[in-house]
């Protein structure tokens, strides 16, 4: 059997998850109190109910202190009943979620007896984090609609093989802030900027007239041998450690050239190694 856990922030996406799962045939539970998955698992293994072999369950801060200090350790009983397991953890910028909730009016589950709303964030925060310590998989969807999640949870979850590494390779900008939810972070605005080459200002590093610019400085040589030689070094290693995810972001100031010229070329000569690998241009989406 494989289950997914799904937890992280109120508002970060957690339902669409769920839904989205739901939808590739998972049987589905949310808000299960951590204290019952164990029970919970116990019963779906039995003879009455092994026709559910994929299984994903939301679990949020309502579990208590208590049982969430617990969660390693239940996590880790779970794993020795044979059960494949992995804990998706979802979160966003604490005045995006503020902004959600405004949007769609809901209450916030821990937003009672008039706590403010950024203070019930930041208690929810604080409850799940040794869930978000445990994390296989961290999920920031702070810049990423409905949309891009479902695709962004297809194509590295459920197209990703059993026991396999799902790499994810994505470009940003600087300017718009670097992403949290990565493992590596390389920083490209060392290198020359075809910004401010004119006719090259309005194309991106997806354009051949951009990646000739790159590929004839010796700069943007000797970094993209680098990176590749450090990254086929050492994923292998992260591997070994049964880790299913790896993000690597490599950014520049606005995402637009360096870094996507940077992604483009790395996510393609990894291909040639690993086979899970997804690209992701965060500004260009």
């Amino acid at each position: 059997m494989k289950l997914v856990i799904i937890s992280g922030l109120s508002g970060s996406g957690k339902s669409v998850a769920l839904h989205t799962l739901e939808d590739e045939g998972y049987y589905c539970v949310d808000n299960l109190p951590l204290g019952l998955l164990p029970g919970f698992i116990e019963q779906l293994s039995g003879k009455q109910m092994r026709i559910y072999n994929e299984v994903a369950v939301g679990i949020d801060a309502r579990s208590g202190v208590e049982e969430l200090m617990r969660f390693n350790e239940i996590l880790n009983d779970i794993r020795t009943k044979n059960i494949d397991v992995e804990v998706i953890y979802f979160q966003a910028d604490i005045n995006t979620l503020i902004k959600r909730y405004n949007d769609t009016r809901r209450r916030h589950p821990l937003a009672k007896r008039g706590i403010p709303l950024a203070e019930a964030i930041e208690l929810e925060q604080t409850l799940i984090s040794p869930i978000a310590l445990t994390a296989d998989l961290c999920l920031d969807t702070t810049r990423t609609n409905i949309h891009q999640l479902r695709s962004l949870l297809k194509e590295r979850v459920l197209l990703k093989p059993a026991h396999e590494m799902s790499l994810l390779i994505q470009s940003f900008g600087f300017k718009n802030g670097s992403p949290s939810d990565s493992d590596f972070v390389f920083d490209l605005r060392c290198l020359p900027n075809p910004h401010w080459e004119p006719a090259l200002r309005e194309l991106t590093g997806q354009d051949p007239e951009v990646r000739r610019y790159l590929d004839s400085r010796q700069e943007s040589i000797d970094m993209y041998n680098q990176l590749l030689q450090f990254l086929e070094t050492w994923i292998p290693q992260f591997n070994a450690q049964n880790r299913y995810y790896l993000t690597i972001s490599v950014g520049c100031t606005g995402g637009q050239h360096r870094s996507v010229y940077m992604a483009e070329k790395l996510s393609a000569a990894l291909r040639n190694k690993f086979p899970h690998v997804s690209l992701r241009h965060r500004e260009l989406e």
